[in-house]
This record gives structure tokens, sequence and C-alpha cells, in this order.
């Protein structure tokens, strides 16, 4: 039995209202389930595999780039010349790390201790750990400084150490010795008569003290009663702030332990962390969006009021005594020597400092810090954190291993740690938080389309049988009048 337009168009109309209704119902519903599998995805409870083993065991590629800035004239800055280096590197480091005594606590904290491991990898190197650099010897020129001071009896007494060890003001040394340690005489002499100024009593080395270590104990919110609060630090090592800095402000532990943020940033949203490293919370901004791997993300990255000093931003003045802008003084979180954290090749640092030195060229692109972050998860795609450690060095009188030294802050070494999201999880991140949240954001839309091209189409049909049923009208009516003119005329003949 044919199915008249009729018919089918009410099909159609009915067909195409629920369509519309259901893709309206997804525009308003759909956005409330995607970020309800965002939410529970990204707190930090076990039952999420692929979130929780991200943040327990950090399964992705991670590495650790050296750069040492060699020095080339030693003898002429004894003499008070400018110093000139020469970048040597990189010396890559594959990076392991995981966290290890994990205890959730009923206020919806979890407390833990992440380890890191470090392991040479020289097929991403420019040579070996055997390749010999000469740099500036914290044991000799960080401690006549911090014992400019002392009274004069002390300081002779020191130089004599100094000679008596053969411990001259410059280094050279292979990089693996000058990263992981070296033994050193002078390192027991100092650790025996001047207890506290060395943070090791072992072997001295820049990295000595972060090889299979701890980060300390973090105690973060995991989210399952405010997701807003995930990832954010409670307490480290049971503090709630520092006592490194002068100020209330500048010893607050803001922010998350630098992994992952809260979920649902914007533009406007700020990456608040702590680094036990620099002693201090830091922050970073938006810079622009992007795409990484196939992912959105958002960069973010060093706001030039970072490492400004006291007088180019008033909030630092707490990191003080501070030199010029663009310089960290870490010294009183690192025995009190003269050390101080910068951007590689002084980026974004006062110009004054670039004069000190020959042989730095600094540039956004190998020496700025930036992290590109999945906004609408909190998970970082791609990361970039550069720094550069630098010694202040200058004569010191009393001590001849200064020589003529000039005042400069010494730039030793900078470093990158890297990583990024790839392989599997990369592919499952995608599936789970990117793919799906997008397919359910079009499905909603050709719903509404479909749903409006049937109702549509229903019109037309329904027009149409219309048109055709007055058509039809027309014709029968004509024939009707035909044959009745007919009938009349015979009859009028028969008459």
């Amino acid at each position: 039995m044919a199915v008249s337009k009729s018919t089918l168009s009410i099909v159609f109309i009915v067909l195409g209202g629920l369509s519309v209704l259901f893709g309206t119902v997804l525009v308003f519903v759909g956005p409330i389930i995607i970020d309800d599998q965002i939410v529970k995805n990204v707190e930090i409870n076990p039952s999420n595999g692929l979130s929780y083993t991200m943040w327990k065991d950090i399964p992705v590629p991670f590495f650790m780039s050296v750069y040492f800035l060699h020095i080339v004239n030693p003898n002429e800055i004894l003499n008070g010349e400018k110093p000139t280096v020469v970048q040597r590197g990189p010396y890559v480091y594959r990076e392991n790390r995981w966290k290890d005594n994990i205890t959730f606590h009923d206020n919806h904290t979890v407390s833990y201790k992440e380890y890191r491991q470090y392991f040479f990898e020289e097929s991403m190197s420019v040579g070996d750990e055997s390749d010999v650099v000469t740099i500036p010897n914290m044991l000799v020129l960080g401690a006549s400084v911090m014992m400019e001071n002392m009274p004069l009896p002390v300081r002779l007494l020191l130089s004599t150490a100094f000679k008596s060890f053969n411990e001259g003001p410059f280094l050279t040394k292979p990089v693996g010795e000058l990263m992981w340690g070296y033994d050193s005489k002078l390192v027991d002499f100092l650790n025996k008569y001047f207890p506290g100024m060395l943070p090791t009593s072992g072997k001295f080395g820049l990295f000595a003290e972060f090889n299979n270590s701890n980060t300390g104990q973090f105690t973060v919110f995991t989210g399952q009663d405010d997701i807003r609060k995930v990832h954010m630090v409670d307490s480290w090592n049971g503090l709630k702030s520092v006592d490194y800095w002068m100020s209330e402000q500048c010893n607050q532990i803001n922010g998350t332990a630098g992994q992952m943020w809260p979920p649902f940033m914007t533009k406007e949203s700020t990456m608040p962390f702590y680094s036990p490293d620099a002693c201090r919370s830091m922050e970073l901004v938006y810079q622009r969006p992007g795409v990484s791997r196939g992912i959105p993300v958002f960069r973010f990255v060093a706001p030039k009021t970072l490492f400004a000093n006291g007088t180019d931003y008033p909030p630092n003045e707490g990191f003080c005594p501070c030199r010029q802008s663009g310089l960290l003084n870490v010294s009183t979180c690192r025995h009190n020597s003269p050390v101080f954290i910068s951007h590689p090749h002084f980026f974004e640092a006062d110009p004054v400092l670039l004069d000190t030195v020959n042989g730095l060229s600094p540039n956004e692109e190998e020496h700025g810090l930036f992290i590109d972050i999945h906004p609408e998860t909190g998970v970082p795609m791609n990361v970039s954190i550069r720094l550069q450690l630098n010694l202040l060095i200058k004569r010191v009188f009393g001590i001849s291993e200064t020589g003529k030294i000039a005042e400069v802050v010494m730039p030793m070494i900078w470093f990158e740690e890297s990583g990024y999201i790839d392989g599997p999880v990369l592919n499952t991140f995608r599936t789970n938080l990117v793919v799906l949240p997008m397919v359910m954001e079009y499905m909603q839309y050709s719903f509404i389309g479909l749903g409006l091209a049937g109702i549509l189409g229903a019109m037309m049909l329904y027009l149409s049988d219309k048109k055709a049923m007055k058509k039809t009208s027309v014709s029968l009516s004509q024939g009707v009048s035909t044959n009745y003119l007919y009938m009349h005329i015979q009859k009028q003949r028969l008459q």
C-alpha cells in the first residue's frame, strides 16, 4: 500500500523535531557530561588508571640537558680582565621520576616523596662525560666571598688551606666529575673547621645532591572534594611557608608541585608552583594558544618580573639583598654560598650583566622557559624549564687565590629540563580527553542540523502534496462541467 506524502511529512516532522530536541539537550547537557568526565579523570584517585599512573610514575620521556660555560681566559680573569666563556653542550641525562611513600588522608589530601635518578645519554650529547671543561672553583671563590667579612687571620688561614690542598680559583675537570662529584681533601677540611658551609660531607659536585634523591615530602589536594584545588600544595615537609626570605609573601608556598595543574584553565589563568630547588614559589603567565602533537594547548611562560629586583618590582623586595634584575639570590637556602639563579645567558635580565661577560647571546627560542598545557585538563603536554647557575666572584683581601678578580656574577652552567607526552600515553589521552569530547560536540550540532533538514523536507513534502491535490480538484471540476454541458446539449436536441 502506497504511503501518502502527507503521512511522510508527518513522520519527518516528528523525527526532525525529536532530532532537534535531542541535539538541543546535548548542547546543554554535553558540556556537563564532558566536564564531569574530565573531573573524574584528573582527580588524584587510584581508581583512575590513566591519570593516576601519569601522576605517580610519570611514564613520559624526561631529560635534563646541561650546558657548561667553559672559561677560556682564566689567567686574564685573575688579572682583573673581563671573563670570556664558550658554551659546551648539551650533555644529556635521561631523568627517571617516581613517587613513593604515598599516603591518602581524610581531608582529601595525599602525601608523597618524589625520587629522581639521572642516566647519561651519550647518543643525545655532544660528547661523553670525560670531556674536560673549566669553570670557577666554588670551593675557593665561593668560600672566599663567604669569608670576606671574617677577621683577617681567618682569611689567611683559609688561603693557606687552599694552597696546602692545591686548590686554585678555577677548576678544570671532566664533565662527569663536575656534575656528580669528585674527591677533595679540602671538603673534609672545610667540613671540619667550618661546619655547615658545604651541602655535602662526601664528594663535591654541582648535582651531587640531586641524583638518587627526593624533593621532600609534598602534601597536595586530591581534588575529590573540590576539583579547583587538585594538585595544589597543602604543605611541603610539613610547612605551610618557608623562612628563607625577608617577607611573608615571598615565603609562602603557593600553587602545585609543578607537574600538573587544576583543569578548566583560561587565558586569564596563571600557573603557580613551588620549587624546592629554587626554594620559592613561582608563577607562569599565559602567552599564546597552540597545538602540541594534535592537542590544543595554551603556552605559559615566565613573566619578566619573575627574577626582577625589588627596585624594578617591589613585591620581590622580600627576595633581596638584590643585585641587577634577572638574578635570584638563593644564598639563604644554599648554605649562604654566593649563588644566583637566572635565565640562561641572562635572558631578560638587566643588560649590564651581559656587559660583564663575553660570549653570551640570549634569545627566547633557546633560553626562554615555557610549559604547553592542555587547558581543559591542566595536564602539561610539552615542558621546557631552563635555568642558569651563577657564582659571585671577586677579589677578597687576604685570600691570594682571588688575585685581582673584578666583581662579577659569573655564569657556570645552565640546564634544561624537558619532557613531552608521547606514544601510547598520548594516544590514550587524546582519545579519552580530546577526541571523545570533540565527537560529542559534533554530534549535538549534527542532530540539530539533521532535525532541521527533516522538518524542512517535511514542509516541502506537505506543500508538494497540497499543490498536487489542488490540481486534481481543478481537473475533476472541469470534467464534471464538461459532462454536464454535453448532456444539456443532447437533451435540447431530443426536444
